[in-house]
C-alpha cells in the first residue's frame, strides 16, 4: 500500500486558525461529495509464507480499497459477490444514523449477499473525522477482506494538530497458511479453539522475520525532519497487538476517528477493531528502522501467534553506498506477549482534547458479564474436543448469542415477523457472583439464545462490562456498531458502584467505537441512545464472537422523520 501525500491538505497556519470559526460557519451541504465505488468479491491467488493460496479479496486486492472522503460525503459502494461464500460488508465505526440498512452485520441488519448477487451500500459521513475500516462480517471472510477508511475534515478546517507531511495507513492483519474458512469449520466441528495464525502482516506483507517474505517486506520512505501521520489499523482476526517503531517516539492524536489530547509513547495497545492516529517525526540518524508488532495475549494458558511482524521506515536521505553496507535494520524493544501493564497504561493515557458532552442524568443503568464458558457434553465426541470434553462457548450475562438465519433481526423487527429474536436480554447478570474470583463450575455453561435489549429513543446509557475468570479472564475489545461512546472508567477486579463511580472521568474522557475490558476487571461507557435501529455489540476476536460473545441493543424510534429508521433500500438481500 502505498503512503499518501495529501491533497488540499488542512493548513495550520495563524490565519486559517483565527479563521477556522469562521469558515466552520461557511461549510454547507454543498461542498459535500458523493463516492461511487465498485467491489467485486472475489477469490485471488497470493503467495505468502512460501505457498500460493487463493484467498477472498475486494477487486483482487490484498488489502483492499482504500476509501478517502470528507467528513459529511457520502458513500455509493455496489458490492457484487463473485466469490463462493455468502459475505456482507461491514464500515466499522461509522454512526449510520437512522441508516441501520447500510451497517452489515449478517443476519443482524441485513442477509447476507449470496454468490452471483449484488447489493449496494448508501450512506454518508457525519461529524467524524479521522481514520476507520471496513470488513468483511461474515464467518471468518474478514481475514483478508478489509480495508481503511480515511475521513478527512472538511475542507477549510485543519488538524488540532501538526498538519504532515505525508500519511500512511498501516493495516495490522493475521496470516493463515491455510484457508481461514476452513480453520473455522474445523474449529467448528470440534468444539475447540481454532488453530492460530502463522504469521502477523503489516498492509498485507509480514516482514523480514518469516520465510519466503522478506523480499516484500513493505518499505515506507521519509524525508529527514518531516512529521508523519501513522493511521494504525487492527484488522487482525483474533489478537491484541503490540506495536512500536525503533529509535522513534509515537505522538498519539486520534482513536476511532475522534481526535484525542496529545500524548507521547514508545509503544501502543491496539486491540482488533480499533484505529490509533499517531505523529512520527523523521528526527533520527538517516538509516533503516524497523516498525513492529507483535500479540498482547491476555488470556491464561491460551496458545498465540508469537511471532513478529515487520515493515521497514526508510530514511530517502541515506545514501545507496551506505545503504549497501548496512544491511541492519534496528529493530524496537516490543513488550512481553502478557505485559498487562503496558497495555494499561498505554489505554489509561488517552484523554480527549477537550471537555466531552456525557450523560450525566442516567436513564438506563446496565452491567454486563463478558467472558468465555462451556458447553457440556452428555458423552465423548469428535464434537466435544474442548477442555474435559466440552465445547467453547462464550456469553454475555449469560446468553450466549446465536445468529437467526431466517431473516435479519432489523428486518424482523421493520416487518414485524415474530420468532426471529426475542426483547429480553437481561440488564444484569442473572446470578450474581464473585465475577473475577473462583467461579463455581455450575455457572460456566452460558444459555443459547437471540436476544436484544431495547432503549427508547434518546435514553441515557451508562454500561458498565465486567470481565469474568471463567475457563479465563481476558481483554476483550467489545464493539458497538452505530455509536460512539465516552469511556468514562476502568477498573480491575469486579465493579464497585459506591467505590468506582465517584472516580469516572466525566471530563475529558476518550470517544471510542470498540474498547478493551481490562483481563479480570471491568470498564464503563455512557452514550446517549440517539440512532434508531438494531445495532449489535460484540467482542471483535472473531473466535469469540462465533462462540457468541454478542448482543443487540433495539433502539426505537423517536418523533419524526429525522428519529426515524429510513426505509429498507429496494436491493436489501433476502435471506
Amino acid at each position: 500500500m502505498e503512503t499518501r501525500k495529501f491533497i488540499d491538505k488542512p493548513d495550520q497556519s495563524c490565519l486559517l486558525i483565527a479563521l477556522s470559526v469562521v469558515l466552520a460557519s461557511l461549510v454547507s451541504f454543498s461542498d459535500a461529495e458523493d463516492h461511487y465505488h465498485e467491489f467485486v468479491i472475489q477469490a485471488q491467488p497470493v503467495k505468502r509464507l512460501c505457498r500460493t493460496h487463493k484467498i477472498i479479496t475486494v477487486n483482487g486486492q490484498f488489502p483492499g480499497p482504500t476509501l478517502e472522503v470528507r467528513d459529511g460525503d457520502s458513500l455509493i459502494i455496489k458490492t457484487t459477490n463473485a466469490a463462493q461464500y455468502n459475505i456482507t460488508l461491514h464500515w466499522h465505526g461509522v454512526r449510520q444514523i437512522a441508516n441501520p440498512w447500510a451497517d452489515g452485520p449478517e443476519y443482524i441488519t441485513q442477509c447476507p449477499i449470496q454468490p452471483g448477487g449484488t447489493y449496494t451500500y448508501r450512506f454518508t459521513i457525519r461529524n467524524q473525522v479521522g481514520t476507520l475500516w471496513w470488513h468483511a462480517h461474515s464467518q471468518w471472510l474478514r481475514a483478508t477482506v478489509y480495508g481503511a477508511l480515511i475521513i478527512y475534515p472538511k475542507v477549510g478546517l485543519p488538524y488540532p494538530f501538526l498538519t504532515p507531511s505525508q500519511e500512511i495507513p498501516i493495516l495490522l492483519g493475521e496470516w493463515w497458511d491455510r484457508d481461514p474458512m476452513a480453520v473455522l469449520q474445523q474449529a467448528q466441528f470440534t468444539g475447540a479453539a481454532p488453530n492460530v495464525s502463522n504469521a502477523f502482516t503489516i498492509n498485507g506483507q509480514p516482514g523480514d522475520f518469516y520465510r519466503c517474505s522478506s523480499q516484500e517486506t513493505t518499505v515506507f520512505s521519509v524525508e529527514s525532519g518531516e512529521a508523519v501521520l501513522l493511521r494504525i489499523i487492527n484488522a487482525a482476526l483474533n489478537q491484541e497487538l503490540f506495536f512500536a517503531v525503533a529509535n522513534h517516539k509515537l505522538t498519539v492524536v486520534g482513536v476511532d476517528a475522534a481526535y484525542t489530547k496529545p500524548f507521547t509513547t514508545n509503544i501502543i495497545m491496539i486491540g482488533p477493531g480499533q484505529t490509533t492516529d499517531v505523529l512520527l517525526t523523521a528526527d533520527q540518524s538517516p538509516s533503516r528502522y524497523y516498525m513492529a508488532a507483535s500479540a498482547y495475549e491476555s488470556a491464561q494458558n491460551a496458545a498465540f501467534d508469537n511471532t513478529t511482524t515487520t515493515a521497514v521506515l526508510e530514511y530517502s536521505s541515506e545514501t545507496c553506498s551506505a545503504r549497501r553496507q548496512s544491511s541492519q535494520v534496528l529493530l524496537p524493544q516490543l513488550p512481553a506477549f502478557n505485559d498487562t501493564t503496558t497495555a494499561t497504561a498505554f489505554t489509561a493515557g488517552l484523554r480527549s482534547p477537550s471537555k466531552v458532552s456525557i450523560p450525566n442524568k442516567i436513564d438506563e443503568y446496565l452491567f454486563f458479564t463478558v467472558g468465555l464458558g462451556l458447553i457440556n457434553c452428555l458423552l465423548p465426541s469428535p464434537n466435544c474436543q474442548g477442555p474435559n470434553g466440552t465445547r467453547f462457548a462464550a456469553s454475555m450475562n449469560n446468553v450466549s448469542f446465536v445468529f437467526p438465519t431466517a431473516l435479519s433481526i432489523m428486518q424482523a423487527y421493520y416487518q414485524g415477523v415474530p420468532g426471529i429474536f426475542s426483547a429480553d436480554f437481561p440488564p444484569v447478570p442473572p446470578i450474581l457472583f464473585n465475577y473475577t474470583g473462583n467461579v463455581n463450575r455450575g455457572l460456566w455453561q452460558p444459555v443459547k439464545g437471540t436476544k436484544v435489549y431495547k432503549l427508547k429513543y434518546g435514553s441515557m446509557v451508562q454500561l458498565v462490562l465486567q470481565d469474568t475468570s471463567i475457563v479465563s479472564t481476558e481483554n476483550h475489545p467489545m464493539h458497538l456498531h452505530g455509536y460512539q461512546f465516552a469511556v468514562v472508567g476502568m477498573g480491575f477486579g469486579n465493579f464497585n458502584a459506591a467505590r468506582d463511580t465517584p472516580n469516572f472521568n466525566l471530563v475529558d474522557p476518550p470517544v471510542r467505537n470498540t474498547i478493551g475490558t481490562p483481563a479480570g476487571g471491568w470498564v464503563a461507557i455512557r452514550f446517549v441512545a440517539d440512532n434508531p435501529g438494531v445495532w449489535l455489540m460484540h467482542c471483535h476476536i472473531d473466535s469469540h464472537l462465533v462462540w457468541g460473545l454478542a448482543m443487540c441493543f433495539l433502539v426505537e424510534n423517536g418523533q419524526g422523520d429525522q428519529q426515524t429508521v429510513i426505509p429498507p433500500p429496494s436491493d436489501l438481500p433476502q435471506c
